[in-house]
């Protein structure tokens, strides 16, 4: 039996659960990635919050005014764990979508990734389940450079770029951990801590997770948040799956709003809820430099 041929709780227009946010007190705060597993050591709490039904908001969010936004979209992806099929036909499908959501001329696309609340294993991680965003400034701006330089070596160099993610549900709805979304501009631009990407083959234990890791400071890192009242979390229920969120890991444009951080969180209010499985793709899209006065030169010739 498919949704369309099944009864589906309604959802209602909040739902009261926690979000995992990082203590005042916690100080090596690392991401540990394994196939299949992830451990943080950093030290989280969960604080009760309210996540409103974005679909009931009295305005669509836009990417300049939230830092995410829904969108329609249809793929031809039939199997999202056979990666030569999702190579072959997303790419070039998540940079003409995000072209025409952003503006931007030029995308480079990273790859992405099944996360899964059932089985997991080679493939397929678990949802991330703290307030977060997937890259700090530094780790963003180094990430940028180096990806454009090495996809457009002799282009003219770019004045903007968004890190971004390009994420669907691909099990039906209702999902029993949705994705919440924080409102970009209700996070200050001084908030966030570093939280360091280690890629292992195994987990390490004991104290093996508090050694020194020489070079930390440059590796790749995360921005992991602490709880803040003010923060506005919203979600949308039942994505289906011509449906995709536009999540800004950032924007290099501080203008607008720069970030969205968010997390999985446990859904209670549908007792009808299934495992939730859904297909993150990363990226950068670059607003190359002088493209806007080429456009408008091509337009008036």
């Amino acid at each position: 039996m498919d949704i369309a041929e099944r009864a589906v709780s309604r959802a209602p227009e909040a739902v009261e659960t926690q979000i995992d946010y990082l203590v005042p007190t916690s100080r090596i705060n690392r991401r540990f990635w394994a196939p299949g597993a992830e451990l943080n050591t950093g030290i989280y709490a969960p604080y009760k919050v309210t996540v409103r039904n974005a679909r009931l908001a009295p305005e669509p969010f836009t990417l300049d005014r939230h830092g995410f936004c829904l969108s329609n979209h249809h793929t031809s992806v039939t199997n999202w764990r056979d990666a030569a099929q999702v190579e072959a036909v997303y790419p070039a499908e998540v940079i003409a979508k995000t072209c025409a959501l952003t503006g931007a001329d030029f995308v480079v696309p990273m790859g992405g990734m099944v996360r899964s609340t059932g089985k997991t294993g080679p493939g397929v991680q678990p949802p991330a389940a703290e307030a977060h965003v997937d890259f700090t400034t530094r780790t963003a701006n180094a990430l940028a450079a180096r990806l454009y330089a090495a996809a457009a070596p002799d282009g003219p160099g770019y004045d903007r770029f968004i890190a971004f993610s390009f994420w669907r549900a691909i099990s039906p709805p209702p999902q029993s951990w949705p994705l919440a979304l924080c409102d970009g501009s209700s996070v200050g631009d001084e908030e966030g801590t570093r939280n360091t990407k280690v890629d292992v083959d195994v987990l390490p234990e004991g104290d093996e997770l508090w050694k020194e890791i020489e070079g930390e400071e440059d590796m790749v890192a995360a921005t992991i948040f602490h709880h803040n009242p003010n923060h506005r979390w919203w979600y949308f229920p039942d994505m289906s799956a011509d449906e995709i969120v536009f999540i800004k890991f950032h924007d290099s444009d501080h203008g607008r709003a720069w970030r969205a951080p968010h997390t999985a969180f446990h859904d209670t209010s549908r007792p009808d809820a299934t495992i939730r499985e859904s297909y993150e793709y990363r990226g950068v899209a670059f607003f190359s430099r002088g493209a806007k006065e080429r456009t408008q030169n091509a337009l008036s010739a």
